[in-house]
């Protein structure tokens, strides 16, 4: 099935302008590991793409070369074959003499995919990509473009280069999940017609990683779906946690005991609680590993309400490693009806809550929108107050601090039906506004916000109290 590109329209914008340009452009594309960055460059750019390589993992330089042979004998469509050069330097010397022929009436696409598998150790191919670009490419009609799921590879080793690639990134792409909405998009395109509760159920297992939603069979429920997709011995998400980390980083190590560490907590860990409990040490290799999960959007960042920069939060806000490390990876052994089971438990039903959250950190533009706030500049932050021997802590994972004298507060709960505000949680609630408005001294309006799935049933202890409710709907904008 040809599926048509779903959102990406920033994306599809840069790709379209570079197409434009009368100057020759390098463009860096990175994100993460299935997320439909060779789909999206060659939907855009194919009927322009004349010479197109990928790397091959783990390969030593010598195959590399063939593969590129390959390449180019497929590109200029010869019936002999090239032979394969001794050195990238060669390599491209070759590309330039294969360009060099073509007709010029329109901008041609050199796309490099899978750049730090191409670049193995020693090998001088991004001594010879700079010869190239500098040497001959910069001064003609061209795109080049750079691919790689290892985002933080890229960014350093190309896009913050202090060699011959400094700064010749004309352009970067850093293409992200799908949202809520574009999941949606996604599955209407496939024709595929599940109500928002059950995409919402499979979003919080899987993410919005189109190469994972691909696999959801419509003829299913959530529950079905789940079940073939990350329990059967043959589904596609059993056993990729495993391999998902280990393709990005080297010493990927280092980063799984990062994300498991941040997989038993709800709040988050200080960067001093993750270097002790990983053991990896507070210093710059702890640094790297971090920086390179948040950039590959594995993990993010939040700072506490008016806190400093030392209190930042490190959260796991990659829904499939959290649900593999919650329920797929304990029950392997399990065969049949593992997640029928498993989804009518209160453990799930924990999990759920804390998914949903996550969910709801991530679309902010959403909830603004829905809040008639999209032009109001706001912040979003956390709040925590640790309890004591004599008081309860107090914990608000969402709140919105915005220009306009107003701070939300949001509640946020993931229900299978209305939501019921009892007298004892009102309480709570009413607690959680007091503590807040004491300990931070805010002279702001609060406003309590609740977001729940399906909506908030009222009665005489929510009126007065909530101000606003979103649901479902509203997150998918």
């Amino acid at each position: 099935m040809d599926t048509p590109l779903i959102g990406r329209k920033k994306e599809i914008e840069i790709l379209e302008k570079a197409l434009r340009s009368p100057e020759a452009e390098m463009i860096s594309v990175t994100g993460r590991r299935r997320i439909g960055k060779t789909y999206l460059i060659k939907k855009v750019l194919q009927e322009n793409i004349v010479f197109e390589l990928t790397g091959t993992k783990n390969a030593p330089l010598s195959e590399q070369l063939l593969n590129f042979s390959y390449a180019l004998q497929l590109s200029s469509e010869n019936a002999l074959i090239v032979k394969p050069p001794s050195s990238w330097m060669e390599a491209f010397f070759l590309l330039i003499n294969y360009l060099k022929k073509l007709p010029t009436d329109k901008k041609h696409v050199v796309f490099l995919d899978e750049l730090p598998w191409l670049s193995t150790h020693k090998s001088g191919f991004l001594r010879a990509l700079s010869f190239f670009w500098n040497s001959w490419a910069v001064n003609q009609n061209i795109i080049v473009v750079i691919c790689g799921s290892a985002a933080s590879w890229m960014i350093q080793k190309v896009v913050n280069d202090t060699g011959g690639l400094h700064n010749r990134i004309t352009r970067r792409i850093q293409l992200q999940p799908f949202t809520l909405a574009e999941t949606e998009a996604y599955f209407r395109s496939r024709q595929i017609t599940l109500n928002r509760y059950h995409i919402i159920q499979l979003y919080m297992a899987m993410g919005g990683i189109p190469h994972y939603l691909k696999e959801v069979d419509g003829s299913k429920s959530a529950v079905q779906n789940i079940e073939d997709i990350c329990f059967s011995p043959t589904g596609l998400l059993r056993d990729e946690f495993s391999n998902l980390y280990n393709a990005l980083f080297e010493h990927s190590e280092n980063h799984v005991n990062i994300v498991r560490a941040l997989a038993k907590t709800k709040i988050g860990m200080e960067r001093n609680a993750l270097a002790k409990s990983t053991q990896i040490g507070n210093g710059g290799n702890l640094t790297k590993v971090l920086d390179e999960l948040q950039v590959s959007g594995f993990i993010d960042s939040y700072f506490p309400y008016e806190k400093k920069k030392k209190d930042r939060l490190f959260r796991l806000t990659d829904e499939y490693s959290l649900f593999y490390l919650q329920f797929i990876e304990h029950n392997m052994r399990d065969k049949d009806e593992v997640w029928n089971r498993l989804s009518q438990t209160q453990e799930y039903k924990t999990w759920a809550g804390y998914a949903f959250e996550n969910i709801c950190l991530k679309h902010i533009a959403p909830i603004k929108k829905a809040l008639s706030i999209g032009g109001v500049y706001s912040t979003s932050a956390s709040f925590y107050q640790k309890g004591t021997a004599g008081q309860k802590g107090v914990q608000i994972d969402l709140l919105l601090d915005r220009n306009d004298q107003v701070i939300n507060i949001f509640e946020i709960k993931f229900h299978n039906k209305p939501f019921v505000i009892t007298k004892d949680y009102a309480d709570v609630l009413r607690r959680k506004i007091q503590v807040f408005e004491t300990l931070t001294g805010t002279r702001k309006h609060i406003f309590l916000t609740m977001i729940v799935a399906n909506g908030l049933e009222q009665n005489a202890h929510s009126v007065g109290l909530v101000q606003q409710v979103l649901t479902l709907d509203d997150l998918f904008g």
